[in-house]
Protein backbone atom coordinates (compact mmCIF):
# COMPACT_ATOMS: atom_id res chain seq x y z
CA UNK A 1 0.00 0.00 0.00
CA UNK A 2 2.80 2.41 0.89
CA UNK A 3 4.56 1.76 -2.45
CA UNK A 4 1.34 2.43 -4.38
CA UNK A 5 0.79 5.65 -2.43
CA UNK A 6 4.34 6.87 -3.14
CA UNK A 7 4.09 6.01 -6.86
CA UNK A 8 0.70 7.71 -7.27
CA UNK A 9 1.95 10.79 -5.39
CA UNK A 10 5.03 11.22 -7.56
CA UNK A 11 3.13 10.65 -10.83
CA UNK A 12 0.55 13.29 -9.91
CA UNK A 13 3.19 15.72 -8.71
CA UNK A 14 5.28 15.37 -11.86
CA UNK A 15 2.25 15.95 -14.08
CA UNK A 16 1.14 19.08 -12.20
CA UNK A 17 4.58 20.71 -12.10
CA UNK A 18 5.39 19.90 -15.73
CA UNK A 19 2.10 21.37 -16.95
CA UNK A 20 2.42 24.78 -15.30
CA UNK A 21 4.08 27.98 -16.45
CA UNK A 22 5.64 29.33 -13.29
CA UNK A 23 6.84 32.80 -14.30
CA UNK A 24 5.86 35.93 -16.21
CA UNK A 25 8.95 37.88 -15.17
CA UNK A 26 11.28 39.41 -17.80
CA UNK A 27 14.14 38.48 -15.46
CA UNK A 28 13.39 34.81 -16.13
CA UNK A 29 15.30 35.41 -19.38
CA UNK A 30 18.58 35.01 -17.52
CA UNK A 31 20.45 32.04 -16.06
CA UNK A 32 18.18 29.00 -15.70
CA UNK A 33 15.12 31.20 -15.16
CA UNK A 34 13.49 32.85 -12.17
CA UNK A 35 14.68 30.93 -9.08
CA UNK A 36 11.86 29.76 -6.82
CA UNK A 37 13.80 28.67 -3.68
CA UNK A 38 10.75 26.73 -2.50
CA UNK A 39 9.95 26.96 1.19
CA UNK A 40 6.81 25.91 3.01
CA UNK A 41 4.22 28.66 3.44
CA UNK A 42 4.91 28.89 7.18
CA UNK A 43 8.61 29.54 6.45
CA UNK A 44 7.84 31.95 3.60
CA UNK A 45 5.60 34.00 5.91
CA UNK A 46 8.52 34.56 8.29
CA UNK A 47 10.65 36.35 5.72
CA UNK A 48 11.68 33.07 4.11
CA UNK A 49 13.56 31.81 7.16
CA UNK A 50 14.88 28.30 6.59
CA UNK A 51 16.06 27.68 10.14
CA UNK A 52 12.97 27.20 12.32
CA UNK A 53 12.06 23.53 12.89
CA UNK A 54 9.48 21.70 15.00
CA UNK A 55 7.90 18.25 15.33
CA UNK A 56 4.77 18.65 13.16
CA UNK A 57 5.80 20.54 9.99
CA UNK A 58 7.60 19.37 6.89
CA UNK A 59 10.70 21.41 6.16
CA UNK A 60 11.83 21.75 2.54
CA UNK A 61 15.18 23.44 3.22
CA UNK A 62 16.58 21.88 6.36
CA UNK A 63 16.56 18.05 6.42
CA UNK A 64 17.72 18.08 10.06
CA UNK A 65 14.08 18.88 10.94
CA UNK A 66 13.14 15.27 10.12
CA UNK A 67 14.95 14.17 13.28
CA UNK A 68 12.24 15.99 15.28
CA UNK A 69 9.27 14.59 13.37
CA UNK A 70 6.50 13.11 15.51
CA UNK A 71 3.73 12.49 12.95
CA UNK A 72 3.35 11.49 9.33
CA UNK A 73 2.94 14.75 7.43
CA UNK A 74 1.63 15.69 4.01
CA UNK A 75 2.04 19.23 2.76
CA UNK A 76 1.14 21.04 -0.44
CA UNK A 77 0.64 24.65 -1.48
CA UNK A 78 -0.33 26.91 -4.37
CA UNK A 79 0.40 30.59 -4.88
CA UNK A 80 -0.93 33.45 -6.99
CA UNK A 81 1.10 36.52 -7.89
CA UNK A 82 -0.06 39.85 -9.25
CA UNK A 83 2.72 41.88 -10.90
CA UNK A 84 3.08 45.42 -12.14
CA UNK A 85 5.94 45.81 -14.63
CA UNK A 86 7.28 49.32 -15.20
CA UNK A 87 9.87 50.87 -17.49
CA UNK A 88 10.52 54.54 -18.10
CA UNK A 89 8.21 54.35 -21.11
CA UNK A 90 5.40 51.93 -20.22
CA UNK A 91 3.51 49.99 -17.57
CA UNK A 92 1.93 46.54 -17.72
CA UNK A 93 0.20 44.18 -15.31
CA UNK A 94 0.30 40.40 -15.28
CA UNK A 95 -0.41 37.45 -13.01
CA UNK A 96 0.57 33.82 -12.55
CA UNK A 97 -0.70 30.92 -10.43
CA UNK A 98 1.65 28.05 -9.60
CA UNK A 99 2.12 24.95 -7.51
CA UNK A 100 4.63 25.63 -4.73
CA UNK A 101 5.43 22.08 -3.61
CA UNK A 102 4.16 18.60 -2.80
CA UNK A 103 5.87 16.74 0.04
CA UNK A 104 5.44 13.80 2.41
CA UNK A 105 7.46 13.07 5.58
CA UNK A 106 7.31 10.03 7.84
CA UNK A 107 8.88 9.39 11.26
CA UNK A 108 11.03 6.26 11.39
CA UNK A 109 11.49 6.58 15.14
CA UNK A 110 9.41 9.04 17.16
CA UNK A 111 11.31 12.37 17.28
CA UNK A 112 14.59 10.63 16.62
CA UNK A 113 14.67 9.84 12.89
CA UNK A 114 12.54 10.41 9.82
CA UNK A 115 12.58 10.66 6.06
CA UNK A 116 10.73 12.70 3.48
CA UNK A 117 10.26 12.99 -0.27
CA UNK A 118 8.47 15.19 -2.73
CA UNK A 119 8.65 17.52 -5.67
CA UNK A 120 9.14 21.27 -5.96
CA UNK A 121 9.81 23.76 -8.77
CA UNK A 122 13.34 25.17 -8.74
CA UNK A 123 13.18 27.72 -11.55
CA UNK A 124 10.76 28.94 -14.22
CA UNK A 125 11.04 30.72 -17.55
CA UNK A 126 8.07 32.64 -18.95
CA UNK A 127 8.60 35.90 -20.81
CA UNK A 128 7.72 37.73 -24.02
CA UNK A 129 9.80 40.84 -24.68
CA UNK A 130 9.75 43.34 -27.53
CA UNK A 131 12.68 45.56 -28.48
CA UNK A 132 12.46 48.19 -31.24
CA UNK A 133 15.51 49.91 -32.74
CA UNK A 134 16.43 51.70 -35.98
CA UNK A 135 19.06 50.47 -38.43
CA UNK A 136 21.54 52.61 -40.40
CA UNK A 137 19.00 53.10 -43.23
CA UNK A 138 16.37 54.40 -40.84
CA UNK A 139 14.23 51.24 -40.95
CA UNK A 140 12.60 50.00 -37.76
CA UNK A 141 14.01 46.70 -36.49
CA UNK A 142 11.75 44.71 -34.15
CA UNK A 143 13.20 41.90 -32.04
CA UNK A 144 10.83 39.60 -30.14
CA UNK A 145 12.21 37.40 -27.37
CA UNK A 146 10.13 34.56 -25.89
CA UNK A 147 10.95 31.82 -23.39
CA UNK A 148 9.28 28.91 -21.65
CA UNK A 149 10.15 25.98 -19.39
CA UNK A 150 12.00 25.55 -16.12
CA UNK A 151 13.72 23.22 -13.72
CA UNK A 152 12.05 20.99 -11.13
CA UNK A 153 13.44 18.95 -8.24
CA UNK A 154 12.51 15.54 -6.93
CA UNK A 155 14.02 15.19 -3.48
CA UNK A 156 14.63 12.51 -0.86
CA UNK A 157 15.63 13.57 2.65
CA UNK A 158 16.51 11.98 5.96
CA UNK A 159 17.23 13.43 9.39
CA UNK A 160 18.43 12.16 12.79
CA UNK A 161 18.83 13.24 16.37
CA UNK A 162 22.49 12.72 17.22
CA UNK A 163 22.17 13.83 20.82
CA UNK A 164 19.87 15.99 22.91
CA UNK A 165 19.18 19.27 21.07
CA UNK A 166 21.45 18.34 18.11
CA UNK A 167 19.92 17.19 14.80
CA UNK A 168 21.49 16.57 11.39
CA UNK A 169 20.09 15.67 8.00
CA UNK A 170 20.80 15.30 4.30
CA UNK A 171 18.85 15.65 1.05
CA UNK A 172 19.58 14.45 -2.46
CA UNK A 173 17.93 16.54 -5.18
CA UNK A 174 17.40 15.34 -8.75
CA UNK A 175 16.88 18.13 -11.28
CA UNK A 176 14.94 17.71 -14.50
CA UNK A 177 13.29 19.98 -17.02
CA UNK A 178 13.84 21.95 -20.21
CA UNK A 179 14.50 25.53 -21.22
CA UNK A 180 13.28 26.98 -24.52
CA UNK A 181 14.25 30.39 -25.88
CA UNK A 182 13.45 32.04 -29.19
CA UNK A 183 14.48 35.30 -30.88
CA UNK A 184 12.62 36.68 -33.89
CA UNK A 185 13.96 39.70 -35.78
CA UNK A 186 11.91 41.60 -38.36
CA UNK A 187 12.99 44.68 -40.32
CA UNK A 188 10.63 47.26 -41.79
CA UNK A 189 10.17 46.89 -45.60
CA UNK A 190 11.91 43.49 -45.58
CA UNK A 191 9.75 40.49 -46.56
CA UNK A 192 11.59 37.91 -44.49
CA UNK A 193 12.49 37.80 -40.83
CA UNK A 194 15.10 35.67 -39.08
CA UNK A 195 14.52 33.31 -36.18
CA UNK A 196 16.89 31.66 -33.68
CA UNK A 197 15.35 28.89 -31.55
CA UNK A 198 17.19 27.08 -28.76
CA UNK A 199 16.23 24.24 -26.44
CA UNK A 200 18.07 22.57 -23.56
CA UNK A 201 16.98 19.34 -21.86
CA UNK A 202 18.45 19.23 -18.38
CA UNK A 203 19.12 16.76 -15.60
CA UNK A 204 21.52 16.59 -12.67
CA UNK A 205 22.01 16.31 -8.92
CA UNK A 206 23.01 18.22 -5.85
CA UNK A 207 22.94 17.65 -2.08
CA UNK A 208 21.68 19.67 0.87
CA UNK A 209 23.09 19.16 4.38
CA UNK A 210 21.59 20.67 7.50
CA UNK A 211 22.32 20.88 11.20
CA UNK A 212 20.32 22.44 14.05
CA UNK A 213 21.21 22.91 17.69
CA UNK A 214 18.34 24.07 19.93
CA UNK A 215 19.33 24.04 23.62
CA UNK A 216 16.75 24.90 26.28
CA UNK A 217 17.10 27.63 28.90
CA UNK A 218 14.18 27.06 31.20
CA UNK A 219 11.05 27.62 29.10
CA UNK A 220 13.04 29.29 26.30
CA UNK A 221 14.95 27.84 23.34
CA UNK A 222 17.98 29.06 21.43
CA UNK A 223 17.77 28.15 17.72
CA UNK A 224 20.95 27.77 15.66
CA UNK A 225 21.16 26.39 12.15
CA UNK A 226 23.73 25.75 9.43
CA UNK A 227 22.78 24.57 5.94
CA UNK A 228 24.98 23.86 2.92
CA UNK A 229 23.43 23.23 -0.50
CA UNK A 230 26.27 21.87 -2.64
CA UNK A 231 27.01 22.91 -6.21
CA UNK A 232 24.46 21.55 -8.68
CA UNK A 233 26.12 19.86 -11.66
CA UNK A 234 23.55 19.72 -14.44
CA UNK A 235 24.01 18.22 -17.88
CA UNK A 236 22.37 20.10 -20.75
CA UNK A 237 21.55 18.42 -24.07
CA UNK A 238 21.11 21.24 -26.57
CA UNK A 239 19.39 21.92 -29.88
CA UNK A 240 19.44 25.05 -32.05
CA UNK A 241 17.59 26.00 -35.22
CA UNK A 242 18.00 29.15 -37.29
CA UNK A 243 16.22 30.24 -40.43
CA UNK A 244 13.88 32.57 -42.24
CA UNK A 245 10.15 33.23 -41.83
CA UNK A 246 7.63 35.40 -43.63
CA UNK A 247 7.34 38.67 -41.73
CA UNK A 248 3.95 39.08 -40.07
CA UNK A 249 2.59 35.58 -40.69
CA UNK A 250 5.78 33.87 -39.35
CA UNK A 251 5.37 31.11 -41.92
CA UNK A 252 8.67 29.15 -42.09
CA UNK A 253 10.66 29.53 -45.30
CA UNK A 254 13.87 27.73 -44.45
CA UNK A 255 14.74 26.38 -41.01
CA UNK A 256 18.03 24.54 -40.45
CA UNK A 257 19.53 22.64 -37.54
CA UNK A 258 22.79 24.08 -36.27
CA UNK A 259 25.66 21.57 -36.06
CA UNK A 260 26.32 21.96 -32.33
CA UNK A 261 28.64 18.94 -32.30
CA UNK A 262 31.14 20.85 -34.42
CA UNK A 263 31.09 23.67 -31.88
CA UNK A 264 31.26 21.32 -28.85
CA UNK A 265 27.88 22.67 -27.69
CA UNK A 266 25.69 19.59 -28.08
CA UNK A 267 26.31 18.65 -24.44
CA UNK A 268 27.29 21.35 -21.97
CA UNK A 269 27.48 21.65 -18.20
CA UNK A 270 25.50 24.07 -16.06
CA UNK A 271 27.01 24.77 -12.65
CA UNK A 272 24.86 26.38 -9.94
CA UNK A 273 27.25 27.31 -7.09
CA UNK A 274 27.07 26.19 -3.46
CA UNK A 275 24.80 28.11 -1.08
CA UNK A 276 25.58 28.36 2.65
CA UNK A 277 23.04 29.60 5.22
CA UNK A 278 23.53 30.49 8.88
CA UNK A 279 20.63 31.21 11.23
CA UNK A 280 20.14 32.31 14.84
CA UNK A 281 16.89 32.68 16.77
CA UNK A 282 15.26 32.67 20.19
CA UNK A 283 11.80 31.85 21.45
CA UNK A 284 9.36 30.07 23.72
CA UNK A 285 8.00 26.77 22.43
CA UNK A 286 4.44 26.99 21.02
CA UNK A 287 4.23 30.67 21.98
CA UNK A 288 6.67 32.93 20.13
CA UNK A 289 9.86 32.95 18.08
CA UNK A 290 12.10 35.50 16.36
CA UNK A 291 15.11 34.73 14.20
CA UNK A 292 17.49 35.98 11.52
CA UNK A 293 19.30 34.21 8.71
CA UNK A 294 22.09 35.05 6.29
CA UNK A 295 22.75 33.13 3.07
CA UNK A 296 25.57 33.56 0.58
CA UNK A 297 26.40 32.00 -2.76
CA UNK A 298 29.39 32.42 -5.10
CA UNK A 299 27.06 33.10 -8.01
CA UNK A 300 29.97 34.69 -9.86
CA UNK A 301 30.93 31.08 -10.68
CA UNK A 302 27.59 30.32 -12.38
CA UNK A 303 28.10 28.68 -15.79
CA UNK A 304 25.68 28.20 -18.68
CA UNK A 305 27.65 28.45 -21.92
CA UNK A 306 24.81 27.64 -24.32
CA UNK A 307 22.02 29.96 -23.13
CA UNK A 308 24.07 32.98 -22.08
CA UNK A 309 22.72 36.48 -22.73
CA UNK A 310 24.40 39.72 -23.78
CA UNK A 311 24.90 42.58 -21.28
CA UNK A 312 24.73 40.09 -18.42
CA UNK A 313 27.18 39.35 -15.63
CA UNK A 314 27.02 37.39 -12.39
CA UNK A 315 28.37 38.34 -8.99
CA UNK A 316 28.25 36.67 -5.59
CA UNK A 317 24.69 36.52 -4.24
CA UNK A 318 23.45 37.04 -0.69
CA UNK A 319 20.19 37.08 1.23
CA UNK A 320 19.09 38.50 4.59
CA UNK A 321 15.92 37.36 6.35
CA UNK A 322 14.28 38.38 9.62
CA UNK A 323 11.03 36.93 10.92
CA UNK A 324 9.07 35.16 13.59
CA UNK A 325 5.69 34.01 14.87
CA UNK A 326 3.34 34.48 17.81
CA UNK A 327 0.64 32.16 19.20
CA UNK A 328 -1.48 33.79 21.95
CA UNK A 329 -2.48 30.45 23.56
CA UNK A 330 -2.18 27.25 21.51
CA UNK A 331 -4.28 25.25 24.05
CA UNK A 332 -7.11 27.78 24.35
CA UNK A 333 -10.62 26.34 24.39
CA UNK A 334 -12.59 29.60 24.65
CA UNK A 335 -11.05 31.49 21.70
CA UNK A 336 -10.26 30.07 18.27
CA UNK A 337 -8.12 33.12 17.39
CA UNK A 338 -5.87 32.48 20.40
CA UNK A 339 -4.83 29.20 18.72
CA UNK A 340 -3.96 30.82 15.40
CA UNK A 341 -0.26 31.28 14.57
CA UNK A 342 0.55 34.83 13.42
CA UNK A 343 3.70 35.16 11.32
CA UNK A 344 5.63 38.08 9.80
CA UNK A 345 9.03 38.89 8.34
CA UNK A 346 11.16 40.83 5.86
CA UNK A 347 13.81 39.77 3.36
CA UNK A 348 16.41 41.40 1.12
CA UNK A 349 18.02 39.45 -1.72
CA UNK A 350 20.99 40.39 -3.83
CA UNK A 351 20.26 37.94 -6.64
CA UNK A 352 23.79 37.98 -8.08
CA UNK A 353 22.41 38.98 -11.49
CA UNK A 354 23.80 42.12 -13.17
CA UNK A 355 22.00 43.40 -16.28
CA UNK A 356 23.11 46.52 -18.16
CA UNK A 357 25.61 47.17 -15.33
CA UNK A 358 22.85 47.27 -12.66
CA UNK A 359 22.62 44.66 -9.86
CA UNK A 360 19.13 43.16 -9.57
CA UNK A 361 17.82 43.14 -5.98
CA UNK A 362 14.59 41.92 -4.41
CA UNK A 363 12.92 43.24 -1.25
CA UNK A 364 9.86 41.64 0.34
CA UNK A 365 7.60 42.07 3.37
CA UNK A 366 5.81 38.88 4.43
CA UNK A 367 3.06 37.93 6.84
CA UNK A 368 0.68 35.03 7.30
CA UNK A 369 -1.58 32.87 9.44
CA UNK A 370 -1.48 29.26 10.56
CA UNK A 371 -5.08 28.18 11.14
CA UNK A 372 -5.57 24.93 13.10
CA UNK A 373 -7.91 22.37 11.52
CA UNK A 374 -9.04 19.02 12.88
CA UNK A 375 -6.86 17.03 15.24
CA UNK A 376 -3.19 15.99 15.15
CA UNK A 377 -2.03 19.62 14.77
CA UNK A 378 -3.02 19.84 11.09
CA UNK A 379 -3.32 23.40 9.82
CA UNK A 380 -4.18 25.64 6.90
CA UNK A 381 -1.42 28.14 6.19
CA UNK A 382 -2.09 31.46 4.48
CA UNK A 383 0.83 33.56 3.31
CA UNK A 384 1.16 37.07 1.85
CA UNK A 385 4.13 38.91 0.38
CA UNK A 386 4.49 42.45 -0.94
CA UNK A 387 7.73 43.18 -2.72
CA UNK A 388 9.74 44.84 -5.43
CA UNK A 389 12.48 43.56 -7.73
CA UNK A 390 14.69 45.28 -10.27
CA UNK A 391 14.98 48.91 -11.32
CA UNK A 392 13.86 51.30 -14.07
CA UNK A 393 17.39 52.59 -14.52
CA UNK A 394 19.51 51.63 -17.56
CA UNK A 395 16.42 50.62 -19.60
CA UNK A 396 15.45 47.85 -17.18
CA UNK A 397 12.14 46.74 -15.67
CA UNK A 398 10.95 47.27 -12.11
CA UNK A 399 8.58 44.61 -10.80
CA UNK A 400 6.15 45.34 -7.98
CA UNK A 401 4.31 42.24 -6.83
CA UNK A 402 1.73 40.88 -4.41
CA UNK A 403 1.80 37.16 -3.68
CA UNK A 404 -0.92 35.16 -1.96
CA UNK A 405 -0.26 31.55 -0.95
CA UNK A 406 -2.43 28.78 0.45
CA UNK A 407 -0.87 25.66 1.98
CA UNK A 408 -2.27 22.59 3.66
CA UNK A 409 -0.22 20.78 6.30
CA UNK A 410 -2.00 17.53 7.17
CA UNK A 411 -0.71 15.32 9.96
CA UNK A 412 -1.69 11.74 10.80
CA UNK A 413 -0.49 8.78 12.81
CA UNK A 414 0.05 6.54 9.77
CA UNK A 415 2.88 4.00 9.79
CA UNK A 416 3.59 4.46 13.52
CA UNK A 417 4.04 1.25 15.46
CA UNK A 418 1.39 0.81 18.13
CA UNK A 419 2.75 0.63 21.65
CA UNK A 420 1.05 -1.06 24.61
CA UNK A 421 2.22 -0.20 28.10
Amino acid sequence: MVKKFVLAFLCFATYVVSAQNGSVSPYSLFGVGELRHARTIDNQSMGGLGMYTDSIHIHLNNPAALGKLALTSFSTAFSHRELRLETNAAKQTSSVTTLEYLAVALPVKFQRAGFGFGLKPYSAIGYSLLNETTDSQGNQVTSTYTGDGGLNQVFLSTGFRLMQYLHVGATVNYYFGNLEKSRLQETENVIFGTVDQRRSDLDGFDFNFGMTYTPEFGKYNLFTSVRVNTQANITSENEQQIGSVVAGSLRPIEISDVDLDAENLRYTDIKIPTTTSIGLGFGEDKHWFIGAEYSFQKYSEFVNTFLKEDNTEYQDASSYALGGYFVPDYSSIDSFFNRVTYRAGVRLDNTGLIVNDKPIENFGITFGLGVPIGSNFSNLNLGFEIGRRGTQMNDLVRESYFKFSVGLAFNARWFLKRQIN
